[in-house]
């Protein structure tokens, strides 16, 4: 744990509202890509609220044996799955890359039009990460949007780091198949 993190936990247990505001600014895009991976749009605010609230009653029990962004997203997690559970939403498990996102790919490029492309084909890429099961959808956003290793991914879902390796395939060339079945090639690739 860095000492970022334990000045903030030091402040949050000590009593002291910026602490915790500091503590959430730091951490919500991570809580947000986990939720909105998993839950409907209409309560990803009420979700991440919770986790919040999780957050602060339990930080006295957080041992520090991880990292505080993995213990928050387990946080998030459950607490989406906890969601799911309650509301009977159906999870589809099993169905039988250079790592560069879209959006910094467009950043880079000169003219409005390739811009606009670009823009076009990530929003294109993100319906259909969020048209992906679940457990993809989320190891994907883990991976590539929080920049999180195979071994944090599986603390946050419970899952072996062999197993997120083998889901982050799975989900890729889930992506993969249905851009190539929705649209022509040329329609999604510079």
């Amino acid at each position: 744990m860095n000492d970022v993190d334990s000045k903030l936990i030091s402040g949050v247990l000590g009593g002291s509202q910026s602490a915790f505001q500091q503590l959430v600014e730091k951490h919500q895009r991570l809580v947000y890509h986990i939720v909105c991976k998993m839950v409907p749009e209409a309560e990803h605010e009420d979700i991440c609220q919770d986790v919040f609230l999780k957050v602060y009653r339990n930080l006295s029990g957080f041992q520090q044996q991880s990292k505080l962004s993995t213990w928050i997203g387990r946080i998030a997690y459950n607490t989406s799955l906890n969601y799911l559970e309650k509301k009977k939403v159906v999870l589809y498990d099993d169905i039988a890359g250079d790592g560069q996102s879209v959006d910094s790919v467009a950043a880079v490029q000169s003219s409005p039009e390739e811009r606009t492309l670009v823009s076009d084909i990530g929003a294109r890429v993100r319906q259909e990460i969020d048209n992906l099961p679940v457990k993809y959808g989320t190891i994907l956003a883990l991976y590539h949007l929080e920049d999180m290793k195979y071994d944090e991914i599986g603390t946050i879902m419970q899952l072996p780091a062999g197993t997120v390796k083998s889901y982050l395939f799975r989900a890729r060339k889930m992506l993969k198949d249905k851009l190539l079945l929705k649209y022509n090639i040329e329609d999604i690739c510079l």
